[in-house]
């Protein structure tokens, strides 16, 4: 790793021969994101083409995929799952004033641009892109090559993370692993399939994530939601799964500092089925009953990662309150609807009054994303150990009632009402078996307090996906997440949050 000029950071590497240079292009191929601009440097013969088709049949996962060069039709478009891939070669263009004729000034803003002989357009490139260089080396044979991989401007540290991922999976004995990316969520994490000696694994990059402004008595939102900061909350929450004999991923190799780690594969196959996917009720009734004997549990709020002890954020009030206010943050600004200063503190004390009971609740683990996206399904396995956990880094101490709901009002998957109530039934009998202090009804209020509570913060989220963070997608589910929001306010307990809501909050069919 090093710095070549100003701004920028890089790393060379030798490729001895054509797998060589595949595993560059898989690490390239990680971290891509849309609207980057890669451009492919080096003399005639050196690569540069074989490299960017190399990478466009990746990204297609399509290895038979036909990529012809551009070096006479100047481009070729190509539209792949992640993003549309734009390859554009210049060798044919005399100097910059004939990109014009290219229309790359014309490219969506998602695209991403692999531009060959990029000294042909000086002056004209974008600062914020990656340069991979590519030279012969005669004398060490025909297949070999010299590679020098540069992050100009806003990609430096992409290409910096490329070469701290490469150096750590090469430490962990994983450097000639084949690697594809795995789709993820909203989340800033990323992850990929990692395949050595027929085994796969999963790799997962998730660097320590910086503070944010502050929104509140000078703290971030991260911090009063208690969102991990770093890779530790799911190391130690992985361990203490794993040591109740639940299905949390074996950890293989994990660096804190630099926020990766390489785990167990649990698979892919969900707990839903069918297009559009709809939850397995005897797969979810597995996930209730995995969170009835985790509830019954003695727990502890202190864990160990690697050593480092842990201890788990209680779920606590302004936690409760920063989520919540994020439907009257991001949600109703998007229905033209935001309230005035007195219906917003009239909201907030509402919230207050009907959360204040849920810390009279014994404390447990909670999960906190406890939802289809976040389950697998292992039917090779027996009992609980079918459902596998994943995306727990941010649990909590705080109620039962918390990640019951989360299951049985999945925010991406239509749970119908009679399959919630029943499971919820469910639930409750084996609560009630083990533990004789159960008390039903209450747990019945706190359950409506906590999806009410998760289907606002939801709202808030998904809206926020769209307008701030430029992914639409996430508004298709607002329908299914205002129903659950419908039939959590309906408990009696909370009238006075319904009549709020009811005034305030605009029908969803006026959403644009």
């Amino acid at each position: 790793m090093g710095s070549f000029g100003s701004g920028n950071v890089g790393f060379s590497v030798a490729l001895a021969d054509e797998r060589a240079t595949h595993r560059l292009m898989q690490d390239l191929a990680g971290l891509l994101e849309p609207g980057d601009v890669i451009t492919l440097s080096g003399d005639l013969g050196a690569g540069k083409t074989t490299f960017a088709r190399a990478l466009i049949r990746h990204l297609a996962g399509d290895d038979s995929l036909e990529v012809p060069s551009p070096s006479f039709t100047l481009t070729q478009t190509y539209a792949l799952p992640r993003f549309t891939v734009v390859h554009a070669d210049l060798y044919r263009l005399s100097g910059p004033a004939e990109l014009a004729e290219l229309g790359l000034d014309d490219l969506a803003t998602n695209d991403v641009l692999l531009l060959e002989w990029p000294d042909r357009a000086q002056g004209l490139l974008p600062a914020d892109r990656i340069d991979v260089a590519l030279t012969l080396s005669p004398q060490q044979g025909a297949t070999f090559r010299n590679a020098r991989v540069t992050g100009h401007g806003a990609l430096a540290p992409r290409v910096a993370r490329i070469a701290a991922i490469r150096d750590f999976l090469a430490r962990h004995g994983f450097g000639e692993a084949a690697r594809r990316r795995i789709e993820g969520d909203a989340s800033t994490r990323s992850y990929e399939r990692l395949t050595r000696e027929g085994t796969t694994y999963i790799l997962m990059n998730a660097p320590p994530r910086p503070d944010g402004p502050p929104v509140r008595d000078g703290k971030p939102y991260s911090a009063i939601a208690h969102l991990a900061e770093d890779m530790t909350p799911f190391l130690a929450m992985a361990h203490g799964l794993r040591a109740l004999g639940l299905s949390a991923p074996a950890v293989f190799a994990a660096d804190r500092t630099l926020g990766l780690a390489v785990l167990e594969d649990l698979g892919n196959e969900p707990v839903v089925d069918g297009d559009p996917p709809a939850p397995v009720e005897a797969r979810y009734a597995a996930a209730v009953d995995l969170l009835a004997f985790l509830h019954a549990q003695a727990l502890p709020d202190t864990l160990s990662a690697d050593g480092v002890r842990y201890v788990l954020p209680r779920y606590d009030m302004d936690a409760f309150l920063i989520e919540v206010e994020l439907l009257i943050d991001w949600y109703l600004p998007r229905l033209d609807a935001a309230p005035a200063a007195e219906a917003r503190a009239r909201y907030r004390a509402l919230w207050k009054e009907a959360l204040t009971p849920l810390f009279d609740a014994p404390p447990t683990w909670v999960l906190r994303d406890y939802h289809s996206p976040n389950l697998i399904w292992l039917p090779e396995r027996e009992g609980l150990a079918r459902v596998g956990l994943i995306d727990f880094q941010d649990a909590l101490i705080g109620p039962a009632a918390y990640d019951v709901a989360s299951l049985l009002q999945d925010a991406r998957v239509d749970v119908p009402e009679a399959m919630e109530i029943a499971l919820l039934s469910r639930y409750v009998r084996a609560r009630m078996n083990t533990d004789a202090c159960f008390d039903a009804a209450t747990f019945a209020r706190d359950y409506a307090t906590v999806a009410a509570q998760r289907a606002s913060k939801i709202l808030g989220i998904f809206a926020r996906l769209d307008r701030r963070d430029g992914k639409p997608q996430y508004l298709r589910h607002l329908p299914r997440v205002w129903a659950y929001l419908l039939r959590a306010l309906a408990h009696p307990a909370l009238g006075e949050l319904a009549a709020w809501y009811h005034a305030h909050v605009p029908a969803l069919t006026s959403l644009r």
